[in-house]
């Protein structure tokens, strides 16, 4: 390791293989053992959390004390120690006899903290792993040639990481996603010029459906391409076939969307983490039909994980490519990824999304209809218009089951309630207007809508 590859580590900041510690303490032993237990990872001693560099003398005594709690670690855990520049360099290599344990517990290494794990996720985390998983595994004719710069130049945007000069071997070094000689399976899905080359199963499929079933395709994209363009391409995808009303917040429009963007920016980044990438001929699917959403990743939940701890205990089958979403603020953080897309569901009054998980994992949303919404929200059990005698469409539907339910509502209103146009709310209150059906009583501003039972 030398000074160059500190301070890309500085600037990368704190993640899956990197910890800050301004001075020693004795509790590093537990970010040792997170280390250890995960993918190995370095602890920088002299560098404060927000990158400041203060420094830290490497005496005789630090290092003895540093190996003595090395040392009663059980199994002991081997490391290398060495002062580079102002920075007290402790390298941990990944254990080959997990689990490892200090005097305070187990400990393991998610997105950029060392967290302490139950009895529950230690017998998990290391049932039945495998010994190399596939994004860890070098790919043996890959050369640095096939890295793009304008990926990594892309990632460290995304990332907030300040490059004066971009280094494609350092940086993937740094981030563990390849050796001095070797690229590795996360490193080529981030970074590959043409990924279909090493990885061909890594494939993104958007498509959109008329109607409810699987048959009639009007729209379909395929991303074979890195993990941040499959990302952004999933969310560009949904924005253009999903609803949307746009509100004026001050002199600001904001854009809604039928679905929040927020739960599935999470259901995306859950699929693209989770992903067996080891499995050939599959695909990662966004599917938009009439009636719901559904994203639909290969790989079941991770081996150990029982159903009954599903979104309780945070196991990932790639850690590599979680840190480096991690990094680059794109949605999920650790244990928190289907808590927070159903807190975002709740907030806008729909219904949890649904989520199987067999040989493939689906996290299915509903969409919510005009009509539905007017008669979830309004408590509509039949049609209006046929009992005012008339027979009506189902924009007028709701729209009267709204002004039954609220005779004071605007049609600003209306339109945020039925997920309708202004314009389209005007021209049919007049067509409900002609029909008699409704009339307004008293002026514009003031007045209320008084809907006509002619029975």
């Amino acid at each position: 390791m030398n000074p160059d590859a500190i301070n890309m580590m500085i600037r990368e900041g704190e993640g899956l293989t990197v910890e800050f510690k301004e001075h020693f303490s004795s509790r590093i032993d537990e970010d040792m053992v997170a280390f250890a237990n995960t993918k190995g990872g370095v602890i920088l001693l002299g560098v404060k959390n927000d990158k400041t560099l203060t420094g830290e003398k490497l005496t005789n005594d630090l290092k003895a004390r540093i190996n003595s709690l090395a040392r009663n670690c059980q199994p002991p855990i081997s490391l290398s120690i060495q002062k580079i520049q102002d920075v007290v360099v402790i390298d941990v290599p990944q254990g080959e006899d997990k689990p490892y344990n200090c005097g305070s517990g187990y400990f393991r290494r998610l997105d950029g903290t060392t967290q302490k794990m139950t009895n529950s996720e230690l017998r998990i985390m290391f049932q039945e792993n495998e010994l190399i998983p596939f994004e860890d595994k070098a790919i043996r004719n890959m050369t640095w040639d096939d890295i793009s710069k304008e990926k990594v130049r892309d990632f460290l945007r995304e990332a907030n990481i300040e490059v004066k000069k971009v280094n494609s071997r350092d940086l993937l070094h740094s981030l563990n996603v390849a050796g001095r000689n070797e690229i590795t399976n996360a490193g080529a899905l981030f970074f590959a010029k043409d990924i279909s080359r090493f990885i061909p199963q890594a494939r993104m499929t958007l498509i959109a459906f008329k109607g409810t079933d699987r048959v009639h395709i009007f729209d379909r994209q395929d991303f074979q391409d890195d993990l941040l363009a499959q990302f952004r391409g999933a969310e560009f995808f949904l924005k253009k076939h999903l609803n949307r009303r746009s509100v004026i917040k001050g002199m600001v429009r904001e854009d809604i969307y039928e679905l929040p963007l927020e739960a599935l920016r999470e259901a995306i980044t859950n699929a693209i983490i989770h992903r067996d990438y080891s499995i050939r001929g599959t695909s990662l699917m966004v599917e938009v039909y009439e009636d719901r959403v559904e994203i639909v990743n290969p790989g079941g939940l991770p081996k150990g994980l029982p159903k009954k701890d599903f979104g309780r205990i945070s196991i990932r089958r790639n850690e590599h490519i979680a840190d480096l979403f991690f990094r680059m603020d794109k949605g999920e953080r650790a244990g928190t990824g289907i808590r927070r897309m159903n807190e975002a569901m709740v907030a806008d009054g729909l219904p949890l999304p649904e989520i199987e998980y067999e040989a493939f994992f689906t996290i299915r949303f509903k969409r919510p209809f005009p009509k539905e919404r007017g008669k979830a929200e309004h408590g509509l059990g039949e049609k209006l218009g046929e009992k005012l005698g008339e027979k009506l469409g189902e924009n007028q539907e709701a729209i009267l089951g709204v002004m039954k339910k609220n005779k004071n509502i605007t049609i600003a209103e209306l339109s945020e309630s039925t997920g309708l146009s202004t314009t389209a709310i005007e021209k049919n209150i007049a067509k409900l207007k002609e029909k008699k059906l409704i009339i307004r009583v008293g002026p514009a501003k003031g007045g209320y809508w008084e809907v006509i039972d002619k029975n």
